[in-house]
This record gives C-alpha cells, sequence and structure tokens, in this order.
C-alpha cells in the first residue's frame, strides 16, 4: 500500500451472518461500502466489543464468547445484554482471519446510525476523509478523533471500508464515540459544510502554508485525503483552505493516520480545545 504522503513541498514522495471459512478463509475481515452498507457488522477483541456492549444506541444480535472472557466480564461487571454463546477459542479463530486477535469476544451488531451533516453543532473539530480505504488506517484515525474529542468523521458512502472487522479493531472503540457521517458525493457535503459555517482545511504536501501557520476558528473541518492518492482535484478546490505538515528531520513525510493525529493536535492546541473540559 501507498500511504499518503503528508510533508512539504514537491510531489507526494455490514456484510452476511458468520460462517465457516470457505474461499474467503483467511483474508481480512472488511468489505466496502459498495456491498452491504446495511448488513450485520463484525466486532472483535476486548475493548471492541466492550465499548460496544456500554453503547445503548448499540444493537447486539448476536454475542459469541470464550469461558475466560465471560469470566471476565463478569469479575469487571460489564452486561452482555444478550445471552451469549460459549465456544472454544479455535471455534471463533474460524470465524476470522488468522491475524485476527479477537481475545475471547465476538459480536455481531447492526450498524450505528449515520447523523444528518447538517445537524453538527458548530464547534470544535470534525475530520473529512477522502476516499481512504485502508481500514487499519481508518481505525487508527478513529481512535485519535476519540482522544481529540472530535465531534465526527465525514467519509464517502462508495470507496471507504465500512465500519467492521478490522477497522473497528483498530478503532479499539472510538466507534462507539464518533459519529461516522457517511454522505454520496464529498465536495457537497464540504459545501455544505462551509455554508453552515466550518472553516475547511484541506491537508496536503503541496499546501500554500504549514497548518501551524494558518489562522484556525471553530468550527473545525480537517481534511484528508487518500493513500497515494491524496486529496481529489474537487476536495482540493471546495476547501477554503490547503495546508501541508512541515517537518525537521529527515523524512518529509507522514502516513494518513499519523498525519491525522498531528493535525488534530495542531487543531486542538490552536482552538484552545486542549483546555475544555
Amino acid at each position: 500500500m501507498n500511504d499518503r504522503k503528508f510533508g512539504p513541498k514537491g510531489r507526494r514522495s455490514g456484510g452476511k451472518p458468520f460462517k465457516k471459512p470457505g474461499k474467503s478463509a483467511g483474508r481480512p475481515t472488511w468489505r466496502d461500502r459498495d456491498s452491504d452498507p446495511d448488513g450485520p457488522v463484525v466486532l472483535y477483541g476486548w475493548h471492541t466489543v466492550t465499548m460496544a456492549l456500554a453503547n445503548p444506541a448499540r444493537q447486539i444480535r448476536k454475542l459469541t464468547l470464550t469461558e475466560n472472557a465471560a469470566k471476565r466480564l463478569t469479575e469487571e461487571n460489564i452486561e452482555t445484554r444478550i445471552a451469549p454463546e460459549i465456544v472454544r477459542p479455535d471455534e471463533i479463530d474460524r470465524l476470522l482471519s488468522p491475524d485476527a486477535v479477537h481475545q475471547g469476544l465476538l459480536a455481531e451488531a447492526d450498524p450505528l446510525p449515520s447523523p444528518d451533516i447538517e445537524s453538527l453543532e458548530q464547534d470544535g473539530m470534525v475530520l473529512v476523509l477522502d476516499q481512504i480505504t485502508d481500514p487499519h488506517n481508518v481505525g487508527a484515525i478513529l481512535r485519535s478523533a476519540a482522544a481529540f474529542a472530535v465531534k465526527a468523521i465525514v467519509t464517502t458512502g462508495r470507496h471507504s471500508p465500512e465500519a467492521t472487522g478490522v477497522l473497528a479493531k483498530a478503532a479499539s472503540g472510538a466507534l462507539e464515540l464518533v459519529p461516522i457521517i457517511t454522505v454520496p458525493n464529498l465536495a457537497r457535503a464540504l459545501t455544505t459544510l462551509n455554508d453552515i459555517g466550518f472553516q475547511t482545511v484541506g491537508l496536503d504536501s503541496e499546501g500554500s502554508e504549514d497548518l501551524s501557520d494558518v489562522t484556525l476558528r471553530e468550527p473545525l473541518a480537517l481534511v484528508l485525503g487518500a493513500e497515494g492518492k491524496g486529496l481529489r482535484r474537487l476536495t482540493r478546490e471546495t476547501c477554503s483552505v490547503v495546508a501541508r505538515l512541515d517537518m525537521p528531520g529527515e523524512i518529509k513525510s507522514l502516513n494518513v493516520s499519523n498525519a491525522a493525529a498531528l493535525s488534530l493536535h495542531v487543531g486542538a492546541s490552536r482552538l484552545g480545545l486542549m483546555k475544555r473540559k
């Protein structure tokens, strides 16, 4: 995978119910939103599943646990909400890709609802993702978004990984904390954000100035582009500002999940969000 580069000037250096493994065994448990956005999502791992269990907005369809995981849930007074199926660890292994670290917890759940973009509060920050397809990166971005109290993530309904499997695991529970707004057209969504008062700042290696030098204001929308391709032309043209991230070291670029964390820190610091409770 070619990660999107965010250095200074120069060119950029739902699904089906669980089944036993067949031809697809061993593949990552994520799918593009083009397939079945309303299908059940797969959640596994301690933080991912327990955060889903604690979220009243998350409808759990099925819960599969090992004996050890069930015991730990009881010890930590975490309610399962539905009667779980207790299985051996290898039975969960067979339902996931070989490298999936499930820690004895596996849930099938309904997707969370997608809020309306016009319902966003007029303060704080949101993130806008322009066709970022790698589920590990999107999951890591969600985790950073939760850490910086991001109000929502805006992404396209097509050409983006669904909030399931690998993405959910990488997010480590952040799916339950940061709403995801799914839109059919990103340029129109950015236009709406501009119209309702957001400052839309695109991140790109060819930005006119460093993000730290841009005068930022609330509400702020930071826009990040896809790995390898960066921001699409219409996305760049719709942003009110296009900025870059300058680094002092020999390596002058970051992948998109690291760039998201850095830009969120810059934004939160400049807006004074770090001092808010």
